[in-house]
């Protein structure tokens, strides 16, 4: 069965980075749009950024825009997130996901269109 599990979330001082790793196995991801989504602690889970099958990003949610990057290496069935100049607000659970067919991308990735998650990488700023 299908399974995605990512890494690399952690504890950084804010102005910092991350990269967010989302590994697939069992499936393979070259035609399927793809995402990161994100949830905090008693909010709503809400949709980061997503991308095209082939690579290039579709969306980005304005608070990230300019400073998270979305990438993907199909060869490697493998799903990234880079993250830089972190803010305070963007402590959260984040969560990697394949696209339903019905998401064709450009706009925002609502989570009911997206069928297979992982466990969530959970990335917290420190003071």
């Amino acid at each position: 069965q299908v399974q995605l599990v990512e890494s690399g979330g952690g504890s950084v001082q804010a102005g910092g980075s991350l990269r967010l790793s989302c590994v697939v196995s069992g499936y393979t991801i070259s035609d399927n749009f793809m995402g990161w989504f994100r949830q905090d602690l008693g909010k709503e889970r809400e949709g980061v950024a997503s991308i095209y099958p082939w690579g290039g990003a579709t969306y980005y949610a304005d608070s990230v825009k300019g400073r998270f990057t979305i990438s993907r290496d199909n060869a490697k069935n493998t799903l990234y997130l880079q993250l830089n100049s972190l803010k305070t607000e963007d402590t959260a659970m984040y969560y990697c996901a394949i696209a339903n067919p019905v998401y064709s991308g450009g706009y925002y990735p609502l989570p009911a269109d997206f069928g297979a998650w992982g466990q969530g990488t959970q990335v917290t700023m420190s003071s």
